[in-house]
């Protein structure tokens, strides 16, 4: 006879814990247990136990290579989830196995765990682990299906609604009550106070912040404040909530006929244009996505979108400011380019209507589709072709966490239709689809990767990029965590080449998330151990700082409406004509439409009930000390960074803190 003890850990939600019958098989090398009942004295399984049992075999089982978990019903009691933390096997040799679960359990129904040990395909000789890879596949790719929702635009899972989903891809508790809790809250609030049901432009720009007073915060006060200043609509194309549009510009565009006479005395008798092209202080904003986008009505009105051209200046000082603005990729008589010594509310609607162009770019292209959406594809491929002992998906899962749920949420009330990009987003949701659809015709590799993105836009030796400066740091220590991780186990090219599901993980993506579009010179297999890193860093840094970077500024940005405005309400001016402050609140967003916009960004902004931050793991998916070596040196550099972050922020007026790791959810989770 023979004595397994045996561990079994229950999550800490208050609903973790189950009243339902467990029992366990352990399976071995030469056999297996017959199925024991784990019970005790007492409750076994309630939320945050950890509970020790004694399982009897004929004879030892020799290395254990993994457990059945049986559930099953108790009595009268109705069935209920549990959450499995992990279970812990310790032999009678005292040879210790883990097995790592980190998900609710469901129905009655028996659940296989394999041990902990992380392993490629041919580190699985055993035939029973063998046998288990393929069936643990083979079920999540009938869990986990695609659907196409956008023609030619990335799949998703297919999943019709949030109260369909598996309730492993579900928020927690916390995070579900937190998130429709604040927009229940905003917009009782926005309705309270009158705004939220009137269709009529503002009154005065006054009145604005008041929507959402209690809301405030020192940037919001910088944003009310500076909102009109050339110097502060230069610095978000750097620090803003879209810091990936800027490139260096060493010739004009042949559709933007700019002249030193025109910008002259925006540069200055010392310089010239030509000059400052030369230089490469010259840098140009390009909207020409937006060209030829359809646009919806909003409360029973046309609204309107721009493709503008905006030229700007970094001065020696280090300030970035705009020298001119067209409004529409072509120039002409009825397309004029606009100056800062053009009258003060004619050159505010120039600047706002290339505000608004940022809005529209940034929501569909740079957030939802970089961010979102390639996450949810990042998501349902790991799920579907990585097994759980697989090392990428132990290195992965953690950065997946409630993306496919956020996105789910997404289409149910924000792109569907009738949601809120019909109700208040110029675009509404066909222009959405067609400007997703270009965005990923346009998407590259290199856009991907932060340190090739910043070489390829030339934006290198911009001043005061706290973006890049931030990005490329934490693109570094995820990069060397990542490195680490591939090397233990990937020893040579050839591991990584006939690692059959790694591929067949970077073969979905590839198909699912760019369509096998070639041209997007995004991988579709992977040869070396450095392709291998690239890519993994790419995924972590998309999923996590990035998503941070365009997300976490947009309520803040946002607050005072003028400077980020989700659509016009009248066409763009086709001449210098003057302009009064009226027939500006008469072109932005009416007061419902500010009110539904604003309450909707104050939810997606970061949520800290249940937030992960970046490099933190509290589930343990890996076991071993190699690994975990990796973690802690990840984790003692993100600290390094963060202190360096506190350190400039101390000098500057406006803190830039979007790139702060402690801000940074590991995943794409709001």
């Amino acid at each position: 006879m023979a004595v397994y003890k045996v561990q079994v850990s229950t999550g800490q939600g208050s609903l973790a814990g189950t009243f339902d019958t467990i029992s366990i098989t352990l399976v071995g090398i030469d056999g297996e247990s017959p199925k024991h009942v784990l019970d005790r004295y007492g409750l076994d399984f309630q939320p945050g136990s950890v509970r020790e049992y004694e399982v009897p075999s004929e004879r030892a089982l020799g290395p254990i290579l993994l457990i059945r978990l049986h559930k099953e019903p108790y009595s009268v009691f109705p069935e209920s989830m549990w959450y499995c933390n992990t279970v812990r096997v310790t032999s009678p040799e005292g040879d210790i196995y883990r097995f790592p679960c980190y998900r609710w359990i469901q129905g009655y129904c028996t659940v296989e765990l394999v041990e902990s040990t992380a392993q490629i395909p041919s580190d699985d000789s055993h035939y029973l682990l063998q046998k288990y890879r393929r069936e643990e596949l083979m079920l999540q790719q009938e869990r986990y299906r695609w659907k196409e929702y956008i023609p030619g635009t990335p799949w998703c899972a297919d999943i019709d609604s949030a109260m369909t989903a598996e309730v492993n891809l579900q928020y927690s508790f916390p995070k579900a009550s937190a998130f429709f809790g604040r927009g229940l809250a905003a917009l009782l609030e926005s309705k309270f106070k009158g705004f939220l049901d009137r269709p009529y432009s503002w009154e005065t720009l006054t009145d604005i912040p008041k929507i959402f007073r209690f809301y405030h915060s020192p940037v919001s006060e910088y944003v009310i404040e500076h909102w009109q200043e050339d110097a502060f609509f230069g610095y978000q194309y750097l620090n803003g909530f879209n810091p990936v549009l800027i490139r260096k510009c060493t010739e004009l565009p042949e559709n933007f006929p700019v002249t030193q006479e025109m910008v002259a005395g925006s540069l200055g008798e010392s310089t010239s244009l030509r000059e400052e092209l030369q230089r490469g202080s010259i840098y140009l904003a390009d909207y020409k996505l937006l060209e030829d986008i359809p646009t919806t009505r909003v409360n029973g009105h046309q609204q309107y979108v721009a493709a503008p051209l905006c030229l700007l200046h970094q001065k020696p000082s280090g300030e970035v400011i705009p020298l001119a603005i067209q409004l529409s990729q072509r120039p002409g008589p009825e397309s004029p380019i606009f100056l800062p010594s053009d009258c003060d509310w004619l050159w505010t609607l120039a600047k706002t209507w290339v505000r608004s162009s940022e809005f529209q770019l940034h929501e569909v292209t740079s957030h939802l589709l970089r961010a979102h959406l390639l996450a949810e594809v990042f998501s349902v491929a790991t799920q579907r072709q990585l097994p759980m002992c697989h090392p990428l998906y132990k290195l992965l899962i953690p950065h997946t966490r409630f993306s496919i749920h956020i996105n789910v949420l997404a289409r149910t009330f924000l792109i569907s239709s009738g949601g809120v990009f019909d109700r208040a987003i110029a675009t509404g949701r066909p222009g959405l689809a067609e400007l997703l659809r270009k965005g990923l015709e346009t998407l590259t590799y290199t856009t991907l990767c932060l340190p090739d993105d910043i070489q390829e836009r030339g934006v290198g030796s911009v001043q005061s990029y706290y973006y890049r400066d931030d990005g490329l740091k934490i693109w570094a220590a995820i990069e060397s965590f990542v490195s680490g991780i591939v090397g233990i186990y990937y020893r040579t090219s050839l591991s990584v080449q006939s690692d059959h599901e790694l591929q067949a993980w970077v073969g979905e993506i590839f198909t699912k998330g760019f369509l096998g579009r070639q041209a997007s010179g995004v991988p579709s297999t992977l040869g070396t151990a450095a392709e291998l890193t690239k890519y993994l860093t790419m995924v972590i840094f998309t999923c996590s700082a990035y998503h941070a970077a365009v997300n976490a500024g947009q309520f803040e940005l946002a607050v005072f409406m003028p400077n980020y405005p989700s659509s016009m309400r009248k066409p763009p001016p086709r001449n210098k004509a003057k302009v009064t402050l009226k027939e500006f609140l008469d072109t932005i967003p009416e007061m419902n439409t500010t009110s539904l916009i604003l309450s909707v960004l104050w939810v997606l902004r970061n949520e800290d009930q249940d937030m992960r931050p970046l490099g933190t793991y509290p589930e343990e998916h890996f076991t071993e000390h190699g690994p975990k070596q990796l973690m802690a040196a990840f984790q003692d550099r993100l600290a390094e960074i963060s202190r360096e972050i506190e350190e400039r922020n101390q000098s500057l007026a406006l803190s830039y803190n979007y790139m702060y790791p402690p801000n940074i959810e590991n995943s794409t989770a709001i």
